[in-house]
């Protein structure tokens, strides 16, 4: 992620994930035994990063068993899909580019949605 920077203050520290960059931030939660659809995006890049739960995350051809503080990122065109197993899965999502709810390309799901 090329904006992301770690700051030491003499309190502390942040992370810092944008800087005057233009980016659409979600929370997603998925449910227990649910999963987002198997998709792509033309438009956006996405950063996420696991906040609760253990998530099976599908990234390319990657499977990932992604634990709490976990981060990953996710280049326009790559397929992937976010799996919650046995617990509820809580994600930040940082989107960075042209944000539509419709840039979405669905090859699998399992709400009947196919693009």
């Amino acid at each position: 992620m090329k904006n992301k920077s770690f700051v030491i203050k003499p309190w502390g520290n942040f992370t810092q994930y944008t800087l005057n960059t233009p980016s659409t931030v979600k929370i997603i939660l998925v449910e227990k035994g649910q999963s987002t659809s198997l998709q792509f995006h033309k438009h956006r890049d996405e950063f996420w990063k696991v906040l609760k739960g253990e998530a099976i995350l599908t990234i390319g051809n990657e499977i990932h068993q992604a634990k709490v503080g976990e981060e990953f990122f996710i280049t326009a065109e790559t397929i992937h899909r976010i799996e919650a197993g046995n617990t509820d899965v809580e994600l930040l999502e940082i989107s960075f580019g042209t944000f539509d709810e419709e840039d979405i390309t669905r090859l699998k799901d399992n709400y009947g949605r196919i693009s």
